[in-house]
């Protein structure tokens, strides 16, 4: 294990990611992706919900991990070397995603639509850390559980571009779509600081496996409860389905991630936190790639958008035989040049996801080793 990291944490990220190309790879290559939501219990079907629905526990576990990093990272550099990286992680994220993200995503520099996404999240969420570290663990603690068990009964009540920034989703003037509502995303990371207070010499390796499974058990018992009551911690209430039995299953897990919910956040971090419980004592060779994965979560993230993305519109291309000119690139004339005729079925997207995956792995193996020698810690 590289010095100053923690397996597990790394392990559990790569996995994450690993899932992530999955939800990446179905936007750009799934036929479907363009003609209707693939949680639209109306008109999806269970291996399209699923395929979707595996994937939310990706953004969750990034701003866990981040939470709990940031703790370890506390420990090593003190606040006021932290603050400063909090601050210049965070503005990297930010323009990351604004200009390459953005890119990556639609293919023009148009910027007739532009979504302020996951990096821009990650980043603003970071730069408010930096002020987050000064509060007592006990208040940090008792803020991210109000904004997470709370938001959900106001994040109705009030409209306009900053609040639908910090606590909702949608359009943002003149041309932005706001994706992340950022203090209950800011939450979670918050608890994850909190949660990698376990980290520390203070806690022996099996006292934090079993506080992290208890906390795990308890969300996910509190999910299962509040949404079989229906009352409270989701805009989407279940309902028995007409489309049948199955249906309904899928209803009750269908919860809402834009704006992230409370059901949304019980029903992924309570499983996570049995997962990184589960992966300190895990020793299997063949999960070892996934290590590499969660080592360099940026340098993946950006390479595997432009490969899935590259390969999309090639394929694309081929199927419908337009050249590159005769591609329009404006949102939403195209999403990043690729058309409903370009796709495939959700078999062949599988394949797609597969191959991307294994294509990546020599070169995160070669970027790792990079990094570890020059120290690199932006990228």
């Amino acid at each position: 294990m590289q010095p100053g990291r923690v397996n597990s944490i790394d392990l559990l990220r790569g996995i994450i990611m690993v899932v992530m190309a999955l939800d990446h790879t179905r936007d750009f290559f799934h036929e479907a992706q363009f003609l209707f939501s693939p949680t639209d219990l109306e008109k999806t079907t269970p291996a399209i919900f699923l395929t979707r629905w595996i994937t939310h526990f990706c953004a969750p576990a990034f701003v866990l991990l981040s939470g709990i990093s940031i703790n370890i990272n506390l420990r090593k550099r003190g606040r006021r070397e932290l603050v400063k990286y909090l601050l210049t992680r965070g503005l990297w994220l930010v323009i990351l995603d604004v200009v390459v993200l953005r890119f990556a995503f639609f293919f023009n520099f148009y910027y007739d639509m532009t979504f302020l996404s996951i990096l821009w999240m990650l980043g603003v969420c970071m730069m408010l850390m930096a002020a987050v570290i000064f509060l007592p663990y006990r208040a940090t603690l008792f803020i991210s559980i109000l904004i997470i068990a709370g938001h959900d009964a106001i994040t109705g009540i009030a409209s306009g571009p900053v609040w639908t920034i910090l606590m909702s989703a949608g359009f943002v003037p003149p041309a932005f779509v706001s994706t992340y509502s950022i203090l209950p995303w800011l939450a979670i990371m918050m608890f994850g600081f909190v949660v990698g207070r376990l980290y520390g010499d203070k806690y022996d390796p099996v006292l934090r496996r079993r506080l992290l499974w208890q906390l795990g058990v308890l969300f996910i018992v509190l999910f299962a409860v509040l949404r079989w009551v229906n009352v409270y911690g989701d805009p989407a209430p279940w309902s028995v389905s007409p489309r049948g039995a199955i249906f309904t299953v899928l209803s009750y897990f269908n919860v809402t991630k834009y704006p992230v919910s409370l059901l949304f956040t019980l029903m992924t971090i309570g499983p996570l936190l049995i997962l990184l419980s589960r992966f300190e004592t895990i020793n299997v060779k063949w999960l070892s790639p996934a290590v590499v994965f969660g080592r360099v979560p940026l340098f993946y993230f950006l390479a595997h958008f432009f490969m899935i993305h590259v390969a999309a519109l090639l394929h694309s291309m081929w199927k419908t035989g337009k050249s590159l000119s005769e591609i329009d690139f404006h949102f939403p004339a195209t999403f990043g040049g690729i058309t409903p005729e370009g796709g495939v079925n959700l078999a062949w997207t599988y394949v797609a996801w597969i191959i991307l995956v294994l294509t990546l792995y020599p070169i995160c193996v070669w970027y790792d080793k990079i990094k570890r020698k020059h120290g690199l810690t932006y990228l």
